[in-house]
């Protein structure tokens, strides 16, 4: 049996109480890990996290106010040793790769919380990363198929802005051809229908930011 006062302390972040209720039952039978704060959103993260310095957190990532990428983002930024565990529903490997660029060290599947929960947080804490086989696959296999050069970046953000092939072709001093054909390729990357369309998956993917 470990040592109570060894266990890995955990916050958990996550705007629905039932989610939070769940994890803290199964925290409250393990020997490992203990509960020791709670959030609801982004916001509540970074200022409970400064409180209370838990070991992992456990971090949703679509919440109001300010969402999981971005909570991950500034935790780091403040406290560079944090460990944090991506909790979600979501499968996408886009998803998973912007949290791990983000910052965070593990991503477990809410579906897996009971079978899964105290092994990735013990693997996080010992400075280990924790991703499920299929996720990490889905990474390995798409990481360097959906990459978009930098330059296709900065076509994409004139584009998001709102300007013609013609006008970022004018921006950046290249003909037009040479915009419709990093357009093309961006399309093809994202597997979008359209210009529109592409703008739209960029900033799902978080690949381009609101100003």
């Amino acid at each position: 049996m470990s040592n109570p006062d060894r266990r890995v302390r955990v916050m958990t972040v996550d705007d629905h109480p039932l989610l939070r209720e769940g994890i803290a039952a199964v925290l409250e039978g393990s020997f490992d890990a203990k509960l020791v704060a709670e959030a609801s959103n982004g916001r509540e993260a970074i200022e409970q996290f400064r409180v209370h310095r838990p070991d992992v957190t456990l971090m949703d990532l679509k919440m109001p106010e300010m969402d999981g990428i971005d909570a991950i983002r500034h935790i780091r930024g403040e406290f560079p040793s944090a460990r944090i565990v991506v909790l979600t529903t979501y499968r996408g490997d886009t998803e998973a790769l912007q949290a791990l660029r983000a910052g965070a060290q593990g991503y477990l599947l809410k579906s897996a919380l009971r079978k899964e929960l105290i092994e990735a947080i013990v693997s996080v804490h010992a400075g280990r990363r924790y991703i499920p086989p299929d996720i990490a696959r889905a990474i390995a296999e798409h990481i360097a198929d959906d990459e978009l050069s930098a330059r296709e970046l900065e076509v994409l953000r004139h584009v998001a802005a709102g300007n013609s092939n013609k006008i970022v072709a004018g921006m950046l001093g290249v003909s037009e051809d040479t915009i419709k054909a990093h357009m093309k390729n961006i399309m093809e990357k994202l597997g979008a229908r359209d210009r529109t369309h592409a703008v739209t998956i960029a900033f799902h993917r978080r690949l381009l930011n609101l100003q």
